[in-house]
């Protein structure tokens, strides 16, 4: 797989038949290893290991219905109460960051309403902070640590 502009981690990536396979601890579980799936396994990983993020508290591919349309949430962190605070869209690392992925993760974020938005491809990564309805979104020079994070919704 291609080097991504994230820290470099180890993975258990294993071959069945013609399919590699690579391990998602989140859901501890062998999951096909796609372009998008690595992208996703690597930043689940900075979030923890960077960004303080508790593993307990990310979901993976989350399920929401738009729509009647079946979607899912590529990542969703929550906070300690359990409430949704911060979506990240994960795209294959030769997929550009277009108005369609922002309009995406903003369809997305009808259902959950977090105060922090994340698209990835990998090699690039946006955040922006939500601060109310109407206001437009500040984008932020980073991704926030989770602490960080915690503030934003106070």
């Amino acid at each position: 797989m291609k080097e991504l502009n994230l820290p470099e981690y180890s993975f258990r990536i294993t071959d069945q038949g013609k399919t590699r396979m690579i391990l998602d601890v989140q859901r501890k579980k062998f999951v096909k290893l796609t372009p998008e799936e690595w992208v996703r396994q690597n930043f689940v990983q900075y979030l923890i290991r960077e960004g303080g993020y508790p593993p307990g508290l990310i979901g993976i591919e989350i399920p929401l219905i738009y729509n009647k349309l079946k979607k899912r949430v590529d990542i969703l962190v929550h906070n300690r109460k359990g409430q949704p605070v911060m979506i990240v869209e994960c795209k294959s690392y030769d997929v550009p960051l277009d108005d369609p992925v922002f309009e995406q993760i903003a369809i997305y974020n009808m259902k959950f309403n977090v105060p922090c938005l994340v698209v990835t491809n990998g090699l690039r990564h946006y955040a922006c902070r939500l601060k109310g309805e109407g206001e437009k979104p500040e984008y932020l020079l980073a991704i926030p640590l989770y602490d960080e994070l915690l503030n934003m919704v106070k």
